[in-house]
């Protein structure tokens, strides 16, 4: 019997503990402080960022809300990036992504402060990671690892195949999954647009991650018996009803074959949020030296 992993409860989980951590440091008399910079006048953008505050103020976290005129000059970001940079009481920078055609989502990057970047995208964080010691886990990779171990999914030598290559998910993730630590020490494929018969190296796989951004790219014929499917893809995708919400994975095919799998939507989706408010924690107890040894 296919088991569905619900993202939804393993955030919810996690929350919880993180607002242990949160009355902790009020103890001290800090509270952790995210703030979120939104440069766009895009709906979807709007409802992540409102989601993330919502978050937020769930567990205790406050929130600095930053919004910047779509038309303005890249420089007025880059000055708002400084200033919260050098605020005392910020202790993550979230910029909603993508920003507009005036402004280099590189050069945004590489402007935060690396002790402040929550995301884990700046070059230093990424290099930490590589290396085996990382500050920050970017978040959906962080979540991944996070449910895999929550249902009891052995990486040590598993064979893993992950279809996407992008610097948010396939390569950190591909990374985390080769490191010699918990959660780790697996053999790791990345699959993306130029692999030839990628139902080849999918049909080996012990744990197939998809996140190339294709809907319903993977089906079950693609897939061991009894592999585990996590699936990171969101996409909207036109029916006769109307729109709906898949994933890269064709979900009613691939649980026939599937030991374990995550739905689109309630799956990595809402891991990713939870592992935002726990590197923003991570971040208040850092920059204050207090120590943080995860939950």
């Amino acid at each position: 019997m296919t088991t569905v992993i619900d993202g939804n409860a393993v955030a919810s989980d996690l929350r919880d503990r993180l607002t242990g951590r949160i009355d902790d440091l009020a103890t001290e008399g800090v509270t952790p402080t995210l703030a979120t910079v939104l440069m766009s006048d895009d709906p979807a953008s709007e409802t992540y960022v409102s989601m993330k505050q919502s978050d937020c103020e769930e567990v205790g976290i406050a929130t600095r809300d930053v919004e910047i005129d779509p038309d303005a000059p890249a420089e007025r970001l880059f000055d708002t990036l400084d200033d919260l940079n050098s605020d005392p009481e910020v202790d993550g920078v979230l910029v909603q992504m993508p920003t507009p055609d005036q402004v280099a989502d590189s050069e945004v990057i590489r402007r935060l402060d690396p002790m402040k970047d929550v995301d884990g995208f700046h070059p230093e964080n990424v290099g930490l990671l590589v290396r085996g010691d990382p500050r920050y886990k970017p978040c959906t990779p962080h979540g991944v690892q996070h449910l895999l171990d929550h249902a009891g999914v052995e990486t040590e030598g598993a064979d893993v195949v992950i279809v996407g290559r992008s610097n948010i998910v396939g390569k950190p993730l591909a990374n985390m999954l080769l490191q010699k630590t918990a959660g780790g020490n697996a053999t790791v494929t990345v699959c993306h647009s130029r692999t030839d018969d990628l139902a080849a190296h999918t049909g080996r796989a012990d744990i197939v991650v998809a996140a190339a951004g294709v809907p319903e790219l993977v089906d079950g014929s693609m897939l061991a018996e009894d592999s585990v499917v996590i699936d990171v893809g969101v996409n909207r995708v036109e029916t006769e009803d109307g729109s709906t919400l898949v994933g890269d994975v064709a979900f009613d095919s691939a649980s026939e074959l599937a030991s374990a799998i995550t739905p689109v939507p309630g799956g990595v989706g809402p891991m990713t949020r939870a592992m935002l408010l726990y590197n923003t924690v991570k971040a208040a107890h850092l920059r204050r030296d207090l120590a943080f040894d995860g939950l």
